[in-house]
């Protein structure tokens, strides 16, 4: 992961563990369902969002290098991963 990206995407990370504690918290005070899912769904984006980042940087730190590369094995390597992450992403 490039330098820069890091920090932000564990900043991230812990604002999204905060709001999964605080779910659990309304779940145990018995708060509204709908307030539960709603809580839910915005984590299920937030993360879906750090996903999204995390996924550029790759593709622009290393597939771009493994593309621009001279090692025939690790741009097919490169390219197995990707396709495999994305099968995953898509079920």
């Amino acid at each position: 992961m490039q330098i820069e990206i890091k920090p932000k995407v564990i900043n991230r990370l812990n604002r999204i563990e905060g709001q999964v504690r605080g779910i659990a918290r309304m779940v145990e005070d018995d708060r509204y369902c709908v307030d539960v899912l709603t809580q839910i769904q915005a984590v299920r984006a937030a993360l879906t969002r750090v996903e999204s980042e995390v996924l550029k940087d790759h593709l622009d730190h290393c597939v771009m290098g493994a593309m621009t590369g001279d090692d025939l094995a690790d741009r097919k390597a490169k390219a197995s991963e990707l396709i495999e992450v994305l099968g995953r992403a898509s079920r």
